[in-house]
């Protein structure tokens, strides 16, 4: 697969006939290597020779991966790790196989996507989270795995909370914007722990830290800020009122198709990347939804070979906004996420503590 250093260069016809070559040829791939997988097409009658698009292709439910451990892998094969999506007390955790050949794909499709966003250099990168977070690797959760993804553009990489109860350590902070406040740096969190020990804490004890030279990278946790009443705008709002931060890019993504991640422009537009595919599907039938009408997001990314997570119907309420014409300049579809459906089982990505 090739890695672009420029991913949202192709128009949706193009790039239409390349994502459904390549979607299918991860399903004849998955069929041949993970049986749970095969017999599931089987039941379904699926006949790859009646694909035009990359809407026939079968999806799987996103909650799948809480239930059954999917893996295209050898069983002999050592070379893996498990992620895990994770929820609060009590909930089940997708189970997400990954080798070296998939990890490594994450990667490099993840550097592409955020350095059309970021930049090419490397930033001095305050995290908003703890150390211990990262101190797994043959087991990890989303959250370690998005930590260690974006830590690609950071340098110097401080973690601004505490182990024993995430608190934030304001000494770390402060040292941390006296050594590299004066330039550019990254702040990278999950958009709860921001909101809750960077916005919150910073607001009750009064201190207003300057970080207007900061670019904020945050992602997931949005369903416990809604039982909060918080929205896309007061967040950003407090967060410069707070902080000083005025560039503030959100991105949605999850465990189950960690990397291909869908980033938020300046128009505040979330952007599908040539590496994926996004449909919006009516819950009642699921068949493909009209521009601008809301429905259940199902997302398709080139990037799992250790899984067959390819294409993937999750429990998110979206709708499309546009295709090839964002004011940003980027091709493809652009989105907004709306919510989760009513009464759906959580799945728990956010990996709130």
């Amino acid at each position: 697969m090739e890695i672009r250093q420029h991913p949202f260069q192709d128009d949706l016809k193009k790039k239409d006939i390349h994502m459904t070559a390549e979607l299918l040829k991860l399903t004849g791939y998955h069929k041949e290597h993970c049986a749970a997988y095969r017999r599931m097409l089987d039941a379904m009658n699926f006949d790859d020779s009646k694909v035009t698009h990359y809407q026939d292709i079968p999806f799987l439910p996103v909650t799948l991966f809480k239930k059954v451990r999917l893996s295209s892998l050898d069983e002999e094969q050592e070379d893996y790790k498990v992620i895990t999506s994770s929820g609060t007390s009590g909930q089940q955790t997708s189970q997400i196989v990954l080798d070296g050949e998939t990890r490594t794909l994450q990667q490099q499709v993840l550097a592409s996507i955020g350095g059309d966003f970021l930049g090419a250099g490397r930033m001095p990168m305050l995290i908003i989270d703890c150390p211990a977070t990262v101190k797994k690797r043959d087991h990890y959760s989303a959250r370690t795995a998005a930590i260690l993804g974006f830590s690609l553009f950071g340098t110097h990489r401080t973690y601004a909370l505490r182990d024993e109860d995430l608190s934030l350590d304001l000494d770390v902070v402060l040292d941390f914007l006296d050594r590299f406040g004066r330039q550019k740096f990254l702040v990278f969190g999950f958009t709860f722990l921001i909101w809750e020990h960077l916005v919150c804490e910073l607001g009750r004890r009064g201190i207003h830290p300057d970080l207007s030279n900061a670019v904020l990278v945050h992602g997931g946790g949005w369903k416990k800020l809604g039982n909060e009443a918080v929205s896309k705008k007061e967040y950003k709002r407090r967060i410069l009122e707070t902080c000083g931060i005025e560039t503030v890019i959100d991105y949605y993504g999850m465990a189950e198709q960690s990397g291909s991640i869908f980033m938020e422009c300046a128009y505040g537009h979330l952007h599908c990347s040539d590496y994926s595919a996004l449909l919006i599907r009516r819950p009642e039938d699921f068949s493909v939804c009209e521009m601008g009408e809301t429905g259940l997001i199902q997302v398709l990314s080139v990037v799992p070979k250790s899984y067959p997570g390819h294409s993937l119907l999750t429990e998110d309420v979206g709708r499309i906004l546009g295709i090839d014409d964002c004011p940003c300049g980027r091709k493809g579809v652009y989105f907004e996420v709306l919510g989760r459906v009513r009464h759906a089982e959580l799945r728990g990505c956010s990996d709130v503590h």
